[in-house]
């Protein structure tokens, strides 16, 4: 089975060693072809509605930010104490994309937030990402004509999400520090796609023997330009710095 990536340019690749050996036998090679079509057309479909997303934004006054992490990170943590920070100073709609269960969503709720759940469980295991597409669809659930910030908390996994376009104004991740010091160089898509890097749980450090200057030197190896917040969601260390970097993002 091939494996698919789309690079910064837009083009689609397969990695596909599924070859046919039998003289003139190049099924193998027409598949993967017809593989990438499908991919290419995804895709497609994909961008164009993720520019109607953005330009339902712009209608609106509004600015999106599209959040990822992998699961476990603190990102529903780190968006629980956002909201209650911008309780009364922005309103916030919230998109949150989950497999299944509503588990984050009721974390949410009852912070002074518009909140459009997403579930992509389709039978079959469910999706790994949100996509334009779904987002699109989870708008109808928000009335932007009253926002001013719209936050896509996006399904948890390192890989997928930093591959789709939402329709966002901007890209940031929460990584924890309980995911090791390693993980900016075995998944710089996603790294490399953010513009801000909520670097969380620093609180752990000393019973981690953590070195928090190591975790920020290997995000700078893959993404020199992003925005690294040391933070703590739980004690509150660091989340002012997060907190004026979302105003100025949202023009407050």
């Amino acid at each position: 089975m091939g494996r698919f990536h789309r690079h910064d340019d837009g083009t689609v690749h397969s990695h596909d060693h599924d070859h046919g050996h039998g003289h003139g036998d190049h099924s193998g090679y027409q598949t993967a072809g017809q593989r990438i079509d499908v991919l290419e057309a995804i895709f497609s479909e994909n961008d164009v509605l993720a520019a109607q997303n953005r330009e339902m934004f712009a209608d609106n006054g509004v600015r999106a930010l599209n959040v990822m992490s992998s699961p476990g990170s603190g990102k529903t943590a780190v968006l629980s104490a956002t909201l209650d920070e911008l309780a009364g100073e922005l309103a916030v709609g919230i998109i949150e994309g989950d497999i299944a269960t509503d588990l984050d969503a009721a974390r949410l709720a009852g912070r002074g937030a518009q909140i459009s759940l997403l579930n992509t469980d389709n039978g079959f295991g469910g999706e790994c990402h949100l996509d334009a597409p779904m987002v699109h669809r989870a708008l109808t659930g928000l009335d932007l004509t009253v926002l001013d910030l719209v936050i896509i908390e996006n399904v948890g996994n390192l890989v997928c999400p930093a591959e789709f376009d939402v329709g966002e104004h901007a890209k940031a991740m929460v990584y924890s520090l309980t995911e090791g010091e390693d993980k900016p160089l075995k998944y710089p898509v996603m790294f490399r796609a953010v513009d801000v890097v909520l670097l969380n749980k620093i609180d752990l450090a000393p019973y981690l023997d953590a070195d928090v200057a190591t975790y920020t030197d290997r995000i700078r190896q893959v993404n020199p330009g992003a925005t690294v917040l040391p933070v703590s969601a739980k004690t509150g260390e660091g989340m002012a710095q997060w907190f004026s970097w979302l105003r100025r993002f949202s023009g407050a």
